[in-house]
């Protein structure tokens, strides 16, 4: 039972890592969702079969994923790479944002200003 679980855990590590979904693996494996997820949980035997099948979804030998290897990543790093990988997107999306409100000034603000400048003339302010 312990070894059905530590494959059980690893599977869901390695899963989590590579971005999938309980829902994706089901998919590509063709079973149900419940079903993928008492897999994962232990509470379904696996197949040597759908081990593989697994194992290719994943790209990772059924070796490493049977934990002959040490493939698969500790939390805590994996949540290190993931925050590294998260602060950069936040980074890069920042800088999009201040470039679309530069170009929102230069297309919309400035014209606008100019416009009420021009108004308040005409009206005599």
């Amino acid at each position: 039972m312990e070894l059905a679980s530590n494959l059980s855990e690893r599977i869901r590590q390695i899963r989590m890592q590579k971005g999938l979904s309980q829902e994706n693996m089901a998919d590509m494996l063709g079973l149900s969702t419940t079903a993928y997820g008492d897999m994962e949980r232990g509470r379904t035997d696996i197949s040597l079969g759908r081990l593989e099948n697994i194992s290719k979804i994943l790209d990772i030998e059924l070796p490493d994923l049977l934990g002959f290897g040490s493939v698969a990543l500790s939390e805590t790093e994996w949540l290190r790479q993931e925050n590294t990988r998260l602060m950069a997107a936040n980074s890069r999306l920042q800088n999009e944002v201040e470039q679309w409100k530069a170009k929102f000034k230069l297309w919309f603000g400035d014209g606008i200003i100019r416009q009420i400048g021009e108004q308040r003339e005409r009206i005599g302010f």
